[in-house]
């Protein structure tokens, strides 16, 4: 059941709106002021704000924006009998969603409550999707991170610029972490071509890669195995 609250001081307004809300399946908390409002948004935890602009204690506009400083995603619907374009700009420029003019019919505020509801969940699904294709994405190791998603890399809370190649080497170490890997894997990996004894082509970006993500003595990550090839290990 979706949670929504109405902040509305009319009474015979906030009678007709929550019978007729209940109704339709939704579930109404009410607050008649626009602190106890913005308080009561704060702390719980709403699908929708139905939010009057005309409010004693803290104008509709001011609960607006001091929900807003806490909660930039629940949809705001506000109510308001100043039609003028003026007023209307105003409370979509403080962080509402939509707005409807009273008198209005009940079946007018359906409308609005469903598809504020229906785009707040794409909205939500959407940022969902992003969220775990970011996660997914992400490999860790030591103060050393990198996002294949976004193909950031961060070295103790600094980005490091890599070059294409940089980055292709340093993400097959990060598939393969404490495993000691030979030249010829990393050329067949990365650059894709059988091992040729006469390139020293590993041996050279191994070395960029170094001087861009180990620059602190005491914690190099990329170590040599000699006769053997590479590691990526904690010092």
């Amino acid at each position: 059941m979706k949670k929504i609250i109405l902040i509305e001081d009319e009474t015979s307004v906030v009678s007709f709106i929550k019978k007729g809300l209940q109704e339709n399946g939704y579930e109404i908390s009410v607050a008649f002021d626009g602190l106890t409002g913005a308080m009561l948004v704060k702390e719980n935890d709403f699908d929708l704000v139905i939010l009057d602009i005309m409010l004693p204690e803290m104008n509709g506009l001011e609960v607006c924006k001091e929900i807003r400083k806490t909660n930039k995603h629940v949809p705001i619907l506000f109510l308001t009998a100043l039609g003028t374009s003026e007023n209307i700009v105003l409370g979509l420029e403080s962080g509402g969603d939509d707005y409807l003019v009273k008198p209005f019919k009940f079946i007018e505020l359906v409308a609005r409550v469903k598809s504020l509801l229906r785009r707040s969940n794409n909205v939500s699904a959407l940022e969902n999707e992003e969220e775990n294709a970011y996660s997914e994405h992400t490999y860790h190791f030591s103060d050393l991170s990198l996002n294949d998603y976004t193909k950031k890399v961060i070295r103790a809370g600094e980005e490091v610029s890599l070059t294409s190649t940089e980055y292709k080497l340093l993400l097959y170490f990060l598939n393969n972490p404490e495993k000691v890997i030979s030249r010829a894997e990393i050329l067949d990996a990365v650059w894709g071509v059988n091992y040729d004894m006469g390139t020293n082509v590993v041996d050279v970006y191994v070395n960029y890669l170094r001087k861009k993500i180990d620059t602190k003595e005491d914690n190099k990550l990329i170590h040599t195995v000699i006769g053997m090839g590479y590691v990526l290990k904690k010092s």
